[in-house]
């Protein structure tokens, strides 16, 4: 019984201790959750607090960050605590981007009371799309003839100089600015995040963008090419209005859920702080298709001039069409559309080659594409040309060769003359045109072909009018003369 009675003690023995044990520990805790342990720079760099600073290098970096730069738009909330922030724009919409000094005093003298050269560009998030960035930015100039992808807002932006904007690059500006000065430049996005999507048949999610500032230094040769500071961020674009809808949804969305799940998720920044970044590279990109553009080039050859031979001169022709081969690449097959206007198709056709494309039959092509687009396909890849409405033959008397022939029994010398024409096509059937096309064909300018005139019965000269010309047989021929006008430095022709 006395064991019996002991063990009891025995168990209070063992609870006491595990009290006493159970409070040192919490008197430990407790020490270590002390004012001295945490700092407001240890609660700061925690990651729901980083987002204004979260690429800059650690405090045993000696590495100088010159420049900040603060796009004023809102982040969303619905972005987890360790990704990147993401901001919502509004197509077309000015957007603020202030730039600001951030050196400390004494740090890199050389940039006091010297200008620095920004280049600011819309450039893509995924990796994917960055690989095929040039055949996207075509694509989507043919598409939008015309309109760039960013643009200044010079009126309302501060403090820039000599701002630029090269046509050829329809996603980047540049401008120069002083950093001892205010400077604040606004931007303008006119692509829509959804324009670049793989399907578009409505609600498909838009891809990223991201927006990258890079900022250069003057050499001593006055180009500015030394590299001091880049940073981007990421951005998605919406159409007008479509960025303050989504901003509102994400709201929504996060005010329902329960403060365990908020605890994972950035809050909502009133500004987009851009995090330093890798230089954007400068990439030459070297075309060798020929890309959709108006024909500008002149026949180099004089019509004056020449040996007369076929063999010799070459004659205007009808532009060539760009006419898919059959040996044609897939990654060929997807510029041939983008220059061809088929943009919005290439990625059903991302695999196909020449050979594939070209086989398909017209009822296919229609099934794809729809009617409209199926048969403008189907006939570009037949390389189906549009005949022109009317075609002249034309040559310049002085032009004739005189091949003598061998005399006749009679004595008499035959000659036999032979003329080398040269074709004009013509669309708008009007006089001015009918001037250009002879203008092109002298290799001179419009403007010294004052007149043009038909001879008519008896040698009397009528002035060519529309009218006269849209009553001209098809491939009708005619001996071009010239007569030198004594009023300027003109010239009359006169078609024979």
């Amino acid at each position: 019984m006395a064991w019996a009675l002991k063990l009891p003690l025995t168990d209070e023995v063992i609870e006491s201790g595990l009290a006493q044990d159970f409070d040192a520990s919490l008197s430990g805790i407790g020490q270590e959750l002390g004012a001295g342990a945490y700092s407001m720079s240890d609660v700061l760099a925690l990651p729901i607090f980083k987002q204004e600073e979260s690429n800059l290098p650690p405090d045993n970096d000696s590495k100088i960050l010159p420049f900040q730069y603060v796009l004023c738009a809102a982040t969303s909330p619905a972005v987890k605590l360790h990704d990147e922030t993401l901001t919502y724009l509004n197509q077309g919409q000015s957007y603020e981007i202030r730039m600001l000094d951030n050196r400390k005093i004494g740090e890199l003298p050389e940039l006091n009371g010297k200008m620095v050269k920004s280049i600011i560009r819309v450039v893509f998030h995924d990796r994917r799309l960055q690989y095929t960035e040039h055949q996207q930015l075509e694509g989507w100039r043919w598409n939008r003839p015309g309109d760039r992808i960013l643009d200044l807002d010079i009126p309302m932006s501060v403090g820039i100089i000599d701002p630029r904007a090269n046509p050829t690059q329809l996603n980047t500006v540049e401008f120069l600015w002083d950093p001892s000065k205010r400077t604040s430049v606004f931007i303008q996005v006119h692509c829509i995040s959804t324009e670049f999507t793989m399907r578009k048949h409505g609600g498909e999610k838009g891809v990223p963008f991201r927006i990258q500032i890079d900022t250069f230094n003057e050499n001593e040769n006055g180009e500015y090419t030394e590299h001091l500071h880049s940073a981007s961020c990421q951005v998605k674009v919406f159409k007008p209005k479509g960025a303050d809808r989504k901003q509102k949804t994400d709201r929504e969305k996060m005010e329902k859920r329960t403060p365990q799940e908020k605890e994972k998720y950035q809050p909502s920044y009133e500004t987009t702080i851009l995090t330093e970044c890798s230089p954007w590279p400068e990439v030459t990109y070297v075309n060798n298709s020929p890309t959709p553009s108006f024909n500008s080039t002149h026949n180099t050859f004089p019509v004056a001039e020449g040996n007369g031979s076929p063999n010799h001169q070459p004659e205007p022709v009808i532009p060539a069409a760009d006419n898919l081969l059959p040996t044609a690449t897939p990654q060929d097959a997807q510029q041939w559309l983008h220059r061809n206007r088929f943009s919005p198709f290439c990625r059903l056709f991302t695999n196909f080659s020449g050979a594939d494309l070209l086989k398909l039959t017209r009822d296919d092509v229609i099934q794809i594409c729809g009617p409209a687009d199926g048969i403008r396909l189907f006939n570009a890849l037949k390389g189906r040309v549009v005949r022109p409405r009317l075609t002249i033959y034309v040559c310049q008397e002085s032009q004739q060769a005189w091949e003598q022939q061998p005399k006749h029994e009679n004595g008499d010398a035959a000659a036999n003359t032979f003329f080398v024409y040269h074709a004009i096509y013509l669309e708008e059937l009007t006089a001015t045109e009918m001037t250009e096309k002879i203008a092109q064909l002298f290799n001179i300018s419009p403007r010294q072909i004052n007149q043009i005139f038909k001879q008519g019965p008896t040698g009397i000269h009528v002035l060519v009018s529309d009218e006269m010309i849209q009553n001209f047989q098809d491939e009708v021929c005619f001996v071009l003369d010239t007569m030198k006008d004594d009023t300027n430095d003109g010239y009359h022709i006169i078609l024979k």
